[in-house]
């Protein structure tokens, strides 16, 4: 058995059981993945995949279990690497941030500008998408670290450690009738049209079964998962968003305002993702600490390796 078939079988799974695009991925021929996942089969004398034709349908009961122990192998095998690349050179490499659009554009600049600052050799590397995207970079090695709320069905093999929460706003445009009350409810909002985030988004869901609780229904006329797209909408009249406070500045997005809706809503728990029993270069945990200064080398080491 060899690492690289473990690498294409992974792949294969990665591209949604396409063989074509694991292949593209790979930078191989097609031919060439399915006779190294043939040659895995034939050793380990069981069917990683199910099959319809020459088509691959899904993972076979064991299919799934050599998964879960070739991501490992993989993982320690990344892991070596890694460490040989950290006594060798310290200060060089590249450190790949996976976060939401608005911790990318309002938790993180000041963070990346200070570490930027201090670690000058590190390539930095931003992606930007939504929780499940996210937690699939780091479950399949895309991204190194993440900032982003806790998908609702996480995988195992991701680790994630608290790091803050964050509450929610309505905003609205000037000399909204919203603005007369000195204590908005959810009776209120659901008189105007809602702009909220994209539904795979947990506060899509928890602001929803906030007004379920209430017997109401409100009337959503756009889900987006970029809150600076929100802000336009609400300025232009659309309607009312609900956004996280911390994209909210009073400065730079008047004349729109912004209403306390912390009584109304839980609030987002804010949590670091990395992969389970990954190695982390020296810089990677300097940047966790600027980030977040609780999770001190040995919190994270712990947690990673617990």
């Amino acid at each position: 058995m060899k690492l690289h078939q473990l690498r294409f079988f992974c792949e294969i799974v990665d591209q949604g059981m396409n063989v074509s695009s694991a292949a593209h991925a790979l930078h191989t021929s097609q031919p060439s993945v399915s006779r190294q996942v043939q040659a895995l089969e034939t050793e380990l004398g069981v069917e990683v995949f199910t099959r319809a034709k020459k088509r691959i349908l899904g993972l076979t009961p064991p299919g799934a279990e050599v998964l879960r122990v070739a991501r490992r192998m993989l993982q320690d095998s990344h892991n070596v690497t890694r460490i040989g690349q950290d006594f060798m050179s310290r200060a060089d490499g590249e450190l790949i941030i996976a976060a939401s659009h608005t911790h990318t554009r309002y938790a993180l600049p000041k963070v990346i500008k200070q570490f930027a600052k201090s670690h000058p050799s590190v390539r930095l590397s931003l992606r930007q998408g939504t929780p499940n995207q996210i937690v699939n970079w780091i479950s399949t090695g895309q991204a190194d670290l993440a900032i982003s709320t806790q998908p609702l069905d996480p995988p195992a093999e991701v680790v994630f450690m608290r790091c803050y929460t964050v509450d929610r706003i309505v905003l609205v445009p000037a000399r909204h009738p919203l603005l007369r009350l000195k204590r908005i409810s959810l009776e209120d909002i659901v008189r105007y049209p809602l702009i909220t985030y994209e539904a795979e988004f947990v506060g899509y869901g928890q602001d929803l079964r906030s007004f379920e609780k209430r017997g109401l229904k409100p009337n959503i006329v756009l889900r987006a998962t970029d809150a600076d797209v929100m802000k336009t909408y609400v300025r232009e009249g659309l309607g009312v968003a609900i956004i996280a406070a911390m994209a909210y500045d009073p400065k730079h997005d008047a004349p729109s305002k912004a209403l306390d809706a912390s009584h109304l809503f839980p609030p987002n728990t804010i949590a670091l993702e990395v992969r389970r029993h990954q190695y982390l270069r020296d810089y990677a945990y300097d940047f966790i600490e600027l980030f977040e200064p609780a999770l001190t080398r040995e919190k994270v080491k712990a947690a990673l390796f617990d």
